[in-house]
């Protein structure tokens, strides 16, 4: 662990590198204890880079022995790297070092996992393998000899050759070293082949454990639906001759990119119908596509410097929600985009963690792996291509690819391939990267004679460092509907640059009811004087489909504050708007399952922190279940039908279709337990044949206190999954009522399955702690002590998971002050740790400032 005092670099202080590299040699004696590391590597000064020291990275290396141009030199070390004198010209600088990849537990770097090798170099781990300029402007192309017994050794390329006990690995195209991958282990493959639109034939493979073999064709159909989208949304081309991915189960991630090795974390590409459930099988469908498309929006462009992270990670997260949306359905996988950023990102923006999307500084990179970098990231992807329209975003991602193929690019190289493509002028639309927050708008409007006028305002709150934000260029999608619920103006994108301005609607013959931000068209918070009426009007008619689920989220919302607030039931417009919803048959099944699902607790705390109150976490779990409950008795009667219109007599498929149609059964289960005490979910449980249907049933009984013998039954059945055995873990704890959040927890804890140094394992319970709200909230503050005594356990072994799960402490400034005070003690005693990681240290920093 690197526990140097922490130093804040910024982007301000860019210098460009002294050296470029022409070529990487590496040879790797694998060995658990002591791998040694050989490498050679041609140097050549950079030009156009102000004198500075020779300075390569290196962390936890043992040095062997360093050479240049064959003559032995003793570079000055330090726990940082070395600096040595070097030749005024071109030279080879020849290093060997030792390593211990079994004691590796940070799992960045080489390490092992159960008997494999395996990397992680993202951001900053190939400093952990050898001595190297480890920053992703230095690019290079990588040879690489794998020498060790395993019988799988793979490494980034192409294979050149191989031999008993060895294998030579070359990739054609410079990389910077945080997409360097090696992999050796005991494994099989899942292959399969592609064939490019250029002609090039691919090999493909995902290698896994043997016993993981029949869950490999749902992530081979993905990858391959991955290759063809690209070359037909964005003309892009796969460009070596094999593609591997390797399932690793000890992986702080969701996966890694590394040019044609892509190493995943196990939960993220292993997939059948009786362990994963519909959420898990969309989730690798979209990681397997994020990480491909990564080839060209990563690889063959990278990030001149970590501060651009967003521009690799942004434009891939939008393009792997395009592809989700072109296969499933864009309105549903719109509204599962708004959610993440409205309960999540919204709550970044909020609190002390908020930062821009392209930071100006950072202590850790590793703590920048955000929402608000990859998901408010994609959001203004999203923005640029409403504003440029779709022939104007092909036309600059063309330009964007051809100016800066083999590259390490900037947001202003970015912007400038957009201006120079459509002409169009983004100098104020590069705010979105620098200002952090959330940008409210106020809306009003009138009517007179027959022209309909809406008044917009915009303002940015405050954020840490950053005050008196400056206008932004925001595209606000509108329609107006007549009071028949007609669609009198189809959707105009209004183009909103200043601090206040109006927008008119001639040849009205009344006054609309306007629907306001279509398909979420940026991500804003909107503050205008609604009716419940009018809520429930645009239920019922709006065209629009997110904004038909935003009016029912809304007119849910308000009921629930309501009743928080003066008690009484649920409001009868809510309940006929659900009704007339639930029994439109012309309506996706999955969107009707999102219009019955309540707004969490999350987002019930967060909006009376809106509304300027103090959030009650007891009262609001009470008052989601006292509606919940009646919603149930209110639907009793429609329930029945609706779920014979959605039963699946086909064989399962992991599709939208017949997720949907599970989606909303679930949904209508939920609310008849509520009736029959778990009789349909314990029957449902008991005959499911595939895992949503199974770990639906087994959470609606748990949530009503009926799951014990269910949950001893589903653990007798899979413990021997470790991926299913997560999904026990978790459910426990998501489902447990209140004050039993932490006991089960604790109980869990001392199971023995529970294998704490692995990442995933570790989410599935503290992580599922945090995220119980009234749980982990608890008055006494048991939450915050329990979550915080195994932070500090963790963060010897895994600074980059602890440092990730710290963000559970985000919404501190919410809550009452003797919650608030709970938290920063908990907080403070973590920060006061010896020995506490730099990348701990930061985050437990920023959110008690």
């Amino acid at each position: 662990m690197n526990t140097a005092a922490p130093q804040t670099i910024f982007l301000s202080n860019y210098m460009a590198p002294g050296w470029h590299v022409e070529s990487v040699n590496l040879t790797f004696k694998l060995a658990p204890e002591a791998t040694r590391v050989i490498s050679r590597i041609a140097f050549t000064p950079n030009p156009d880079a102000p004198a500075q020291p020779f300075m390569l990275h290196g962390e936890e290396l043992t040095l062997i022995s360093a050479a240049i141009d064959g003559v032995a030199v003793s570079p000055d070390l330090t726990a940082a790297g070395l600096t040595c004198d070097v030749p005024d010209g071109a030279f080879i600088w020849e290093a060997e070092v030792e390593i211990a990849p079994v004691k590796n537990t940070a799992l960045e770097g080489l390490y092992m996992s159960n008997g494999m090798y395996c990397t992680q170099c993202e951001a900053e781990g190939f400093r952990k393998i050898t001595y190297y300029p480890d920053r992703p402007d230095v690019m290079g192309v990588f040879t690489v000899r794998i020498e060790s017994d395993l019988p799988v050794l793979l490494s980034n390329g192409n294979a050149t050759a191989s031999g008993a006990g060895w294998a030579e690995w070359h990739d054609p195209w410079p990389k910077p070293a945080y997409l360097f991958a090696l992999v050796a282990g005991d494994l099989v493959a899942h292959n399969d082949s592609f064939t490019t639109m250029e002609g090039r034939d691919v090999e493909l493979n995902i290698w896994v454990r043997a016993a993981d073999l029949d869950k490999c064709a749902f992530g081979m159909g993905a990858l391959k639906r991955s290759m063809v989208w690209d070359e037909q949304v964005y003309g892009r081309a796969y460009d070596l001759d094999i593609f591997n991915i390797v399932a690793v189960d000890d992986f702080n991630m969701g996966a890694m990119e590394n040019k044609g090795l892509n190493i995943f974390n196990s939960s993220a590409v292993l997939a059948k119908q009786s362990t994963s459930t519909d959420a898990d099988f969309q989730r690798v469908e979209a990681i397997i596509a994020h990480e491909y498309f990564h080839n060209w929006t990563g690889n063959r462009i990278t990030c001149r410097d970590w501060f651009q992270l967003c521009l690799k990670e942004g434009l891939t997260v939008f393009r792997d929600q395009s592809f989700t949306g072109d296969l499933h359905g864009h309105a549903v996988k719109r509204i599962e985009d708004a959610l993440v950023m409205r309960n999540r990102q919204f709550q970044e923006d909020a609190g002390p963690l908020a930062h821009p999307v392209r930071p100006e500084s950072f202590v850790e990179i590793n703590n920048f792996y955000t929402v608000t970098v990859y998901e408010k990231g994609a959001e203004l992807v999203g923005m640029l291509k409403r504003l440029v329209g779709d022939d104007g975003y092909r036309a600059a991602l063309d330009l964007y690819f051809t100016r800066h193929d083999g590259q390490a690019a900037t947001i202003e190289d970015w912007l400038a391939a957009f201006t120079d493509a459509t002409d169009r002028d983004l100098t104020q639309f590069k705010r979105w990267y620098a200002q952090a927050g959330t940008p409210r708008l106020t809306v009003t409007d009138d009517f007179k004679n027959g022209t309909y006028s809406l008044h917009i305002a915009q303002q940015t709150p405050d954020t840490p460092g950053q005050t008196d934000k400056l206008p932004l260029h925001i595209p606000v999608a509108v329609g107006l509907l007549d009071d028949t619920g007609a669609e009198v103006v189809a959707t105009t994108l209004l183009e909103l640059t200043e601090a206040q301005q109006t927008f008119t609607f001639d040849g009205l013959a009344s006054k609309p009811v306007p629907s306001i931000l279509r398909d979420f068209s940026a991500p804003v918070i909107i503050e205008r004087d609604v009716t419940q009426a009018e809520q429930a009007f645009l239920l019922t008619h709006d065209t629009d489909p997110f904004n038909r689920w935003d009016a029912g989220r809304s007119l849910a919302r308000a009921v629930l504050l309501d009743m928080i607030a003066n008690g009484g039931d649920l409001d009868a417009g809510y309940i006929n708007g659900l009704r007339a919803a639930l029994t439109d048959s012309t309506l996706d099944p999955a969107m009707r399952a999102l219009l019955l699902a309540m707004p969490s607790e999350a987002d019930m705390a967060i909006a009376l922190a809106g509304q300027g109150q103090t959030p009650d976490p007891d009262a609001i779990h009470q008052t989601r279940r006292k509606a919940q409950r009646q919603l149930a008795e209110a639907l009793a009667t429609d329930i029945p039908a609706v779920l014979s219109s959605v039963r699946i007599d086909a064989p399962f498929a992991p599709d939208a279709d017949q997720g949907g149609r599970r989606a909303l059964s679930n949904s209508l289960l939920s609310l008849l337990t509520w009736a029959d005490k778990g009789t349909a979910a314990q029957a449902q449980f008991d005959t499911a044949d595939n895992m949503t249907q199974q770990l639906s049933a087994l959470s609606i009984l748990l949530a009503h206190g009926a799951g014990d013998a269910a949950a001893q039954a589903f653990y007798d059945q899979w413990h021997h999954d470790r991926l299913v055995l997560n999904k026990w873990f978790g459910v426990q704890i998501s489902a447990a009522q209140p004050q039993d959040a932490v006991a089960v927890a604790t109980r869990l804890t001392q199971h023995p399955d529970f294998e704490w140094k692995n990442p995933n394992r570790f989410r599935s319970v503290i992580g599922a702690l945090t995220g119980n709200q009234a749980g982990f909230h608890r008055a006494d503050g048991a939450g915050y002590d329990f979550v915080a005594d195994w932070l500090i356990k963790l963060d010897p072994v895994n600074p980059q998971t602890t440092a990730r799960m710290v963000a559970g402490f985000d919404s501190m400034r919410r809550w009452d002050d003797a919650r608030r005070e709970k938290m920063r003690s908990a907080l403070t005693r973590i920060k006061d740790t010896p020995g506490l990681s730099r990348d701990t240290s930061e985050m437990v920093t920023r959110l008690l400032s």
